[in-house]
């Protein structure tokens, strides 16, 4: 089909706003009355359908082929071919579904960051955290109904981003699916492993490291007791935590510039892969912000802790988080990427699929690139040295 102007799609009760540039829609997306499109980062790759159960506004987004947003808000997101999203959905800056990942009705991302397949049913609440695992459509990563990451602490801070899965593991699509149950909850800073069933109806307060697991989450004892927001325990975890999703970013962020650019095919593709780049570098910087926060709010902590209980060994961790992290910080912005395995990159170049060429590595090759992205993520790990 030829492109539309912004008279023909006000016809169909469709609202352009003028910064769309209308090159970028292509001649074929089915966009439904009372939607609208906002955002001069905005593109709508072919065969994408929008607002097919409620009207949607899509606002600078980057659609793939083949996207469906059937109804909700999406705002400063990213969506590779395939990617899909249920009516009521309200999904924010810094998101990314890659190929065929997507949820059902009444679900709320904000750099929410799922591999291909990955999937999340309804009435799911599930910010600042990625999620990978599985092989296909039939054999994916999932979030039953209902279910929250719990994202924000009652000391108000947010350095508490979650890996479910991971990236050196869950690009090359050969792991263990992940299974959060319905009705229950994850409260980060956490970090899942392939294979893990989380059981439903409960809220998991723990990482689980070792894969194939059936993880079923005690519920809290009842009790009242004193309690003093802003004093810190545990703290330890939290910092390595964070620095395992800052380097799981920073891996996916190579992955985008030295793999995902050899698949390439239009100026859609290059919209979706500048996108997923573009998100990339908000959640690093947030990410890396929270932390210095966090860092921050540790000297109230451990001055409350030295006056009350005298808990030696936590406060000595958090003085060396406080004093370390300047040259923390520093170290990863300066870090050098190192390249993909040669081996890696000829297996992959002018192949046009993307999943079918993950999935056909040579399973040498595919060791070599998960060595590539775990040194990454290795490198960032061991800036904290405590």
């Amino acid at each position: 089909m030829t492109q539309r102007s912004r008279e023909e799609w006000s016809r169909q009760g469709v609202e352009i706003a003028g910064e769309v540039d209308l090159s970028r829609i292509a001649g074929d997306a089915v966009i439904h009355s009372g939607s609208r499109i906002e955002g001069s980062d905005t593109s709508i790759g072919p065969g994408c359908v929008i607002g097919a159960e409620a009207p949607a506004v899509v606002a600078d987004c980057r659609l793939g082929r083949k996207v469906e947003l059937k109804g909700g808000y999406f705002s400063g997101s990213v969506f590779f071919d395939g990617a899909n999203m249920g009516s009521g959905a309200h999904v924010r800056d810094g998101t990314i579904l890659e190929e065929e990942a997507g949820g059902a009705h009444t679900v709320g991302f904000k750099q929410t960051i799922f591999l291909p397949f990955v999937t999340a049913g309804s009435l799911i609440n599930f910010c600042d955290a990625l999620m990978a695992g599985g092989t296909s459509r039939k054999n994916h990563s999932e979030i039953g109904s209902s279910y929250v990451h719990f994202n924000y602490t009652p000391h108000q801070d947010k350095a508490t981003a979650s890996l479910v899965g991971d990236v050196p593991g869950g690009v090359f699509l050969d792991r263990q699916p992940i299974f959060l149950g319905g009705q229950g909850g994850l409260v980060g800073p956490a970090r899942i492993a392939y294979g893990t069933v989380i059981a439903a109806g409960g809220v998991c307060r723990k990482d689980v490291l070792e894969e194939n697991q059936l993880h079923i989450p005690a519920a809290p004892r009842s009790s009242t007791r004193s309690y003093e927001t802003g004093t810190y325990r545990g703290i330890e975890r939290v910092v390595r935590n964070n620095l395992a999703y800052i380097g799981n970013i920073i891996a996916l962020r190579e992955w985008y510039r030295q793999i995902r650019v050899l698949f390439v095919r239009d100026v859609f593709d290059q919209s979706v892969l500048d996108g997923g780049l573009q998100n990339l570098d908000r959640i690093y910087a947030e990410r890396i912000r929270r932390l210095g926060e966090l860092a921050d709010k540790l000297t109230d902590s451990v001055r409350t802790l030295k006056s009350s209980d005298g808990a030696v060994d936590e406060v000595s961790v958090q003085e060396a988080f406080c004093t370390a992290w300047p040259q923390m910080k520093a170290g990863i912005e300066e870090a050098v990427m190192p390249s993909a395995p040669e081996e890696l990159v000829q297996a992959l170049n002018a192949k046009e699929n993307y999943i079918t060429s993950i999935q056909s590595l040579d399973p040498t090759v595919r060791e070599a690139g998960k060595g590539w992205l775990e040194s990454i993520v290795s490198s960032i790990e061991q800036t904290w040295g405590n």
